[in-house]
């Protein structure tokens, strides 16, 4: 068994006072439970996040991607890399800007369109959050994703 130390100047350090704690722990927890359903269809969950991007509006360049995500383009490139070799997007350079990297949904991405739609339902199923809760804590989260944008 751990030690507690009483509270004292640096209760600060606490991991239970910590806000970024539980969001970075339920976000694992959450990721974790998309697994099952993501693997038969050969996707990671970024995969699938940046999948659900091409579905909305079937191509965008990596930076516009980037900013829909929250991620880095170190973080993107492997990840378009395999989706490419998958035969689910095919990657080009911008004929009006050559060091723009457009991104666009093939057939075969489209296909799997189809596969996925049950993911949701089946990930919300392992969630246990009522729809009011849900929705607040939706509401929340993007409330704090604009605040670190300012």
């Amino acid at each position: 068994m751990t030690q507690q130390v009483p509270d004292c100047k640096y209760s600060a350090l606490r991991l239970e006072n910590q806000l970024c704690f539980p969001l970075y722990a339920a976000s694992r927890e959450v990721v974790k439970r998309y697994r099952p359903y993501l693997d038969p269809l050969g996707l990671t969950y970024t995969q699938y996040i940046a999948m659900m991007v091409f579905w909305e509006c079937r191509k965008c360049s990596v930076k516009e991607l980037g900013e829909k995500l929250y991620l880095d383009s170190g973080t993107l490139t492997p990840v378009l890399k395999s989706l490419e070799a998958k035969g689910f997007v095919r990657r080009y350079r911008s004929a009006e800007d050559e060091r723009v990297l457009i991104v666009e949904l093939t057939q075969e991405g489209e296909m799997l369109r189809d596969r996925a739609m049950d993911v949701p339902k089946n990930v919300g199923g392992c969630i246990h959050l009522d729809e009011k809760e849900a929705l607040e804590l939706y509401h929340l989260l993007y409330k704090l994703l604009g605040a670190m944008e300012q």
